[in-house]
Parts: structure tokens; C-alpha cells; sequence
């Protein structure tokens, strides 16, 4: 269990400009870690620690990291959120050791890190983290891409969350109890910064759809706004239990009218 996670929550940011210090002891925690993370869909995922000098590993976006977290699963339905979720737990920890992360999904020499992390046929490897320290300064590229997709910036409350039906906006007084995982769910990252879920809450059944956007399903039907929905669903969760809510998770779709480019992902009933 990550202490503080909350505050973990709000003060975890993606780097990209890193101190240039090995790990040692932090990667080596934060490994063991991932391989005892478990995802509401039970799919196995497995995780390994990488050398970016020895196995050659770069990304034109990264400065200064030393070493990446890579994970391989194979394609099934769901695999996306799985994985979401499954890496953001090991983000989220890595923050939680001063260690710093971000999510990268296209911005690297991925044959060179398919072939480090041994991915087989009928395996995907959906993204990777550059695991260090930050350093002091953000690089300039860095910088600007941070005011490109506006990364400190969030939708409001209301436009993220619902009673009951899509035509009601939540309030934070009307979500009670539920306010502060539904705040940790605000501040989730995503792929450039699109929040693409939208959540229905309706008595104890909180409802998690994803509103998709143009660009984001590959031809051969992969989601990586399902990573992103992944990452949702894991906030929501371990918020709600530091909250002192039993969660449980389940796919039964509730049929809640929904516009065409929203699609029911799952349900966590909290008590």
C-alpha cells in the first residue's frame, strides 16, 4: 500500500529532465514492487528493469534518465486497462520514493526496447517510464511541451462527473464521501492531457465510461485511451479505500443513454 496516496496524487508530476544519478536500491524497490501489483482483470503482466546505456535505449523527449520500467502482456480484451492501471500503481510508488516518471507510448526507439523487454509474438509492450531523480532545472524542450498540451490544467468537477445520468452534473457537496477519489480521478494523467473518462455515479455504483477521441485506436483496434481509463480506475480505487471505502469492481453495464462516442469500461461499488 502507498502511504499518503492522496498526497502522492496531487504532487506527482511527468519528468523528463532527470539528475543523471543511478537508482541502485529505489529501482530495485520499485521492481519488486511491480511484480506483486494485481489488476482488477487478473491479467498477468510481467516487468523488468532497463539499462539505457547497455541496451542502447533513447527517446528524443527524455534527459538524463538512466535506467527504464518496461512491462509485457499478452493482447486480450482488456489488456489496456490492465495495464493502466497496473502501471500506474508502480508510478504512483516510484513517486512516493522521490523517484520520478512519465508515460511513454510513442516518443522512443521502440524495436530497441521490444527487443531489450524479449517481446514475443501475440505480446505488447504498450508503454514504458524512464526511472531517476528530477533535476533541478526542466529542460526547454520539456517546458514547452508541458505548456503544449496545457499538463497542469484539468476539467471541472462538473464536467467530468454525473448523478445518475449525463444530463446532471455532480457537485462536490452532492458527491459526499466519494469527493476526494473523484478528485484523485480529476487529476489522473492521460495521453496528451484528453481525460477521457466521464464517470456516473448512481447510489453506491460508481460507473467509469470512456468519451473517445479521434486518433487515439490504431487500425487494429487498440485503445490507448483505455491505458488512460486504466490509470482512472486505479486512482479512484486506492483513494477511495485511504478514504475508508470498501471498493469492489465489476463490468455490468447499466445502460445509462450515453452520447455515441461514450463507452460504458466499468463499475466500482463503494461502501
Amino acid at each position: 500500500m502507498i502511504q499518503n496516496i492522496l498526497d502522492v496524487i496531487r504532487e506527482r508530476r511527468s519528468v523528463r529532465t532527470f539528475d543523471g544519478t543511478a537508482l541502485k536500491e529505489d529501482a530495485r524497490k520499485i521492481l519488486r514492487f511491480a511484480e506483486g501489483v494485481e489488476n482488477p482483470y487478473d491479467l498477468p503482466i510481467s516487468w523488468k528493469l532497463l539499462d539505457a546505456g547497455k541496451e542502447g535505449l533513447t527517446s528524443p523527449v527524455i534527459v538524463g534518465a538512466t535506467a527504464f520500467i518496461a512491462g509485457k502482456m499478452r493482447r486480450v480484451p482488456h489488456a489496456e486497462e490492465a495495464f493502466g492501471y497496473t502501471f500506474e500503481k508502480i508510478v504512483l510508488y516510484a513517486q512516493s520514493l522521490g523517484v520520478g516518471t512519465t508515460w511513454i507510448a510513442g516518443t522512443m526507439n521502440r524495436d530497441a526496447f521490444e527487443k531489450a523487454l524479449s517481446v514475443e509474438e501475440g505480446e505488447v509492450m504498450p508503454c514504458v517510464s524512464p526511472l531517476g531523480y528530477p533535476a533541478k532545472k526542466m529542460s526547454l524542450r520539456e517546458t514547452l511541451m508541458r505548456k503544449g498540451v496545457k499538463a497542469d490544467v484539468r476539467l471541472d468537477f462538473g464536467k467530468l462527473f454525473f448523478d445518475g445520468a449525463f444530463d446532471a452534473p455532480l457537485t462536490e457537496k452532492d458527491a459526499g464521501d466519494l469527493t476526494a477519489a473523484l478528485e484523485a480521478v480529476r487529476l489522473a494523467p492521460s495521453a496528451v492531457n484528453r481525460q477521457p473518462w466521464r464517470v456516473v455515479v448512481a447510489g453506491n455504483d460508481v460507473h467509469f465510461y470512456e468519451k473517445h477521441n479521434r486518433g487515439f485506436v490504431s487500425d487494429d483496434g487498440w485503445d490507448i485511451q483505455k491505458i488512460d481509463m486504466g490509470i482512472a480506475l486505479c486512482h479512484f480505487e486506492l483513494s477511495a479505500k485511504a478514504c475508508g471505502l470498501a471498493v469492489s469492481f465489476s463490468i455490468s453495464d447499466p445502460k445509462i443513454p450515453t452520447a455515441d462516442d461514450t463507452e460504458y469500461v466499468g463499475t466500482f461499488r463503494a461502501v
